[in-house]
């Protein structure tokens, strides 16, 4: 099992040129890289990341969802070609960065006029797979709360139109859709890739892991007991900290507690 960081906690503080070349720097085991605009999905960018990066492993890409992926669903064949055009742009930059995985949140849950309809959505979903499969990334879908999986048992739906179908574990946005995040690890078990995590005070406020009260111990274990070997992603968004440090002291604090489990 790796620890890495996740770019996406460098937002509005980096770019992510100057976040990857940080991150290895201090050495991270692994980063997932959160693209966040339509010129940094220009494969012309990755080159430039890959360059930053240096011998550091890239796990993931993510992107700012809403820009193209709930338009990889529509019925519209100009609006779907367009969407799949600028996934294709994503994939590219996937294989610069060797990252074999896609965190993807899919259709967004945001308007009042939302229908859901999962084994449609489901079909569509393992045209988007398959698309990702041919370019030699794989598709991971994301627990997110106001997106495709807002809560338990829509995975396993999904997961019988879409065989390939990987997840990811995000704890925050558990703790956001009201379930416990148990429950999305028992339904995606073998099915895991990564998980990304953060911690919570006393308030329920998302801080830096070692700021909080989350059991990361409890956590591992779990992970362990399930045969996980992904990676564990920090990802703490700009007003979650204070100095950017903080950063490298979580990943260092989720290190030990890793060893501690997993050794």
């Amino acid at each position: 099992m790796k620890i890495g960081i996740s770019t996406a906690s460098l937002f509005m503080r980096l770019y992510n040129e100057d976040a990857v070349a940080l991150l290895s720097e201090w050495g991270i085991g692994t980063t997932e890289v959160f693209l966040t605009s339509y010129s940094e999905y220009e494969p012309r960018f990755a080159q430039t990341l890959l360059k930053n990066k240096g011998d550091m492993p890239v796990n993931s890409v993510h992107v700012l969802n809403t820009q193209f992926e709930p338009q990889l669903f529509n019925e519209h064949p100009r609006v779907r070609s367009d969407a799949f055009s600028l996934l294709e742009k994503v994939l590219a930059s996937a294989r610069i960065l060797g990252a074999e995985n896609y965190t993807f949140h899919g259709l967004a849950r945001l308007k009042s006029t939302f229908r859901e309809n999962l084994p449609k959505a489901g079909e569509k979903l393992s045209q988007i797979s398959s698309f990702c499969k041919e370019r030699g990334v794989r598709l991971c879908l994301e627990n997110v709360e106001w997106a495709l999986y807002n809560r338990p048992a829509v995975f396993g739906t999904l997961k019988r139109y879409c065989p390939d179908l990987a997840g990811v574990l995000d704890v925050k946005q558990a703790v956001l859709s009201g379930y416990s995040y148990y429950d999305y690890l028992a339904e995606m078990g073998r099915d895991l890739a990564y998980v990304h995590v953060c911690d919570f005070d006393d308030e329920g406020k998302k801080r830096p892991a070692g700021q909080g009260n989350f059991d990361f111990e409890e956590l591992f274990k779990r992970l362990r007991d399930t045969g996980f070997d992904g990676a564990v992603i920090i990802e703490n968004y700009n007003e979650d900290y204070r100095e950017i440090k903080e950063l490298k002291d979580s990943y260092e604090y989720l290190l030990e507690k890793a060893e501690k489990i997993f050794r």
